[in-house]
């Protein structure tokens, strides 16, 4: 009986989620309000309050989703391998991901508390590339893993913002730049 009520109230929370996801796509954090997301979930206010303490809450379980996603898409990759072909394509895991994060950092920037969830979700993602580039590349020292990990983080990061604009060279001549990056990165000193 317990299973059932945990699978229908597991459903009912990711009804939430995606309807909140829509509405702060369209909208953004501070335009979509609780009963929007209420309506676009076919739920009211009252009920959304049963799985979620307030709007804050539903964005840090949000960004929980979108980090449990991308570390579970790491796992078993070879990184170094793909990366200048991922960075120079500018390959995404899902857009609509991209977008909210991006739309959580700027909330970041107005509110600690998701500036501290960001921070949270950044040192997981942080952690898991690190021990996977430690396990690809057994020569680098735990530094300089850390220090490959956050230069190839800047990439990625800045390659979803470039995202938003044309890109202004072919891909082929950027994947021979991103490769020779990456090279120098895990070529220990």
């Amino acid at each position: 009986m317990t299973s059932k009520l945990e699978a229908r109230q597991k459903a009912r929370q990711d009804d939430i989620i995606a309807a909140a996801r829509r509405c702060f796509r369209n909208s953004g954090f501070h335009a979509a309000s609780m009963s929007q997301i209420a309506a676009e979930a076919k739920l009211s206010v009252g009920q959304i309050y049963r799985y979620f303490a307030n709007k804050d809450a539903i964005i840090e379980e949000m960004i929980r989703r979108i980090i449990d996603y991308r570390i579970a898409e790491m796992e078993g990759k070879t990184q170094t391998k793909l990366m200048p072909h991922l960075l120079a394509c500018r390959f995404t895991l899902s857009e609509d991901d991209d977008a909210l994060m991006l739309e959580m950092s700027a909330e970041a920037t107005r509110n600690p508390q998701v500036a501290a969830w960001l921070a949270e979700a950044d040192e997981r993602m942080f952690n898991n590339a690190c021990t996977m580039l430690q396990k690809e590349h057994p020569h680098l020292s735990p530094e300089r893993v850390r220090c490959c990990v956050e230069v190839i983080a800047v990439m990625m990061e800045g390659s979803i913002y470039r995202r938003l604009t044309p890109q202004k060279v072919s891909p082929e001549a950027l994947e021979k730049i991103y490769q020779e990056i990456i090279n120098m990165l895990i070529t220990a000193k």
